[in-house]
């Protein structure tokens, strides 16, 4: 009779943690998925344009998303640091430090755009551009720093709704910035006639919008519970301190994609085109994936702070499983889509060639990277960035050598199955163990 009562509590614990993954991942999901899908609209209106337009809008996008993500500590950092409050109980404090986030996020992103908008010739001579491909990839990317602050302050104030365990808001400001961002560059690129700069120049634009929307939602919110509007200069240092170490993690991902894209842009136009469709697709289902990790930050930083170790455990254990399954899935699609992909970014033959080879190793990586990303997101839920940073470092230092060995595209994305390889291996050794559980606000 134990034994039946408590397989059955078991049962019902499961189903309760299903229910609060789906609740948080579904509208995460769709959130993760706006980046990728502005990049992968950007790619299908830009290939419709005469060559090299696809092959800048790869390395300047490229560039620019490196530049950006560098700061997407700003989110992940603000989402478990709230989520902490939240489950200890105190929301003013939570509120506190996400308006020092905004703060933080404006003040950075003015001075990535000012830093950036003159070296942006040396930034696109780094991947191996030159003649028109570099001229194109210098005009999308100055225009685009325009956009950096509003990207910055966009990733802020959607780390403080998530830690309150608020995805549903993000993917209703995501949903709308897509579709605004299709719009717009449909009509800047075709309509007008913009070329490869009305592609930016419509993200530029919808972020702007996005993140206004940010700050006068968490500006309500901060207000609701009595939290000051006034940037805090203890309160900002601190929480640029706090994200330092996701810095160092995050940029070690940023140098293995950059030196992928650096090293297929060396191999000839149609490799860099090829690379670029595939890693548009493989941005897209990690942010699929990421969507359990957002749902690991949420629920890990909530019940530390609350100081229960054993149901971030199980909630961990049944994520790993959603990740592993969706994994699965998504391997699966690519497989079967894989003929029909390069059609519909209007690739010419020897550029099909190169993507449908590519999109094998995308393929069967996504299991493996449906286990990373989750564990990935549990422990910056947890607050384990130092960890995370050396980890970082480690598997970087494992994927150089053989990308560096790479002689086409194929052995290319092989390279980058050894780097996912690593990051499982480290991941689930520091998982396995009780370092990462750290519990109270």
């Amino acid at each position: 009779m134990p034994l039946t009562t408590g397989a059955g509590r078991n049962v019902r614990q499961s189903r309760a943690h299903d229910r609060e993954i789906l609740r948080l991942a579904v509208p995460a999901f769709g959130a993760l998925v706006a980046e990728p899908l502005f990049l992968l609209t950007d790619s299908v209106i830009v290939g419709r344009l005469p060559d090299p337009a696809l092959g800048a809008l790869g390395v300047a996008s490229a560039a620019l998303s490196a530049l950006v993500g560098l700061c997407v500590f700003l989110a992940y950092a603000t989402t478990a640091a709230v989520a902490r409050r939240l489950g200890a109980g105190n929301v003013g404090q939570a509120m506190r430090q996400g308006v020092d986030g905004l703060w933080l996020a404006a003040a950075i992103g003015l001075a990535v755009c000012a830093a950036c908008w003159p070296l942006a010739p040396f930034i696109v001579h780094l991947f191996g551009a030159a003649d028109q491909l570099a001229a194109l990839s210098v005009t999308y990317l100055r225009v685009s720093l325009l956009g950096v602050p509003a990207m910055l302050l966009v990733l802020a104030g959607t780390g403080v709704l998530r830690g309150l365990q608020d995805t549903r808001t993000p993917l209703a400001v995501s949903v709308g910035s897509f579709a605004l961002n299709g719009l717009l560059n449909l009509w800047f690129v075709l309509g007008l006639g913009w070329g490869i700069a009305g592609s930016a120049w419509g993200t530029v634009v919808a972020q702007t919008l996005s993140a206004a929307v940010y700050v006068v939602l968490v500006v309500r919110r901060a207000r609701r519970h009595g939290a000051s509007l006034l940037p805090d200069l203890a309160g900002v240092r601190a929480a640029g301190a706090a994200g330092f170490a996701l810095v160092v993690r995050t940029a070690s991902l940023q140098i293995v994609l950059l030196v992928a894209t650096s090293l297929a842009t060396r191999m000839g136009e149609e490799q860099i085109e090829a690379h670029t469709i595939a890693a548009r697709i493989w941005t897209f289902l990690a942010f699929a994936l990421d969507a359990i990790a957002i749902a690991g930050q949420a629920i890990t930083g909530r019940t530390l702070g609350a100081g229960d170790a054993a149901a971030t455990r199980a909630a961990t254990r049944r994520m790993v499983l959603w990740g592993v399954v969706c994994g699965v899935l998504f391997g699966a699609v690519v497989l079967l889509a894989r003929p029909a992909v390069p059609g519909l970014f209007g690739a010419g033959p020897a550029v099909a060639t190169q993507l449908e080879a590519a999109l094998w190793p995308v393929a069967l990586l996504q299991p493996v990277a449906g286990v990373v990303f989750v564990l990935d997101g549990v422990l910056i839920g947890a607050g384990d960035q130092r960890y995370l940073a050396w980890a970082g470092v480690a598997t970087t230092l494992a994927y150089l050598p053989f990308a560096a060995l790479a002689g086409g595209l194929v052995t290319l994305w092989l390279a980058l199955g050894v780097w996912m390889l690593a990051r499982l291996v480290t991941l689930t050794v520091r998982a396995y163990g009780a370092a990462w559980l750290v519990t109270g606000a």
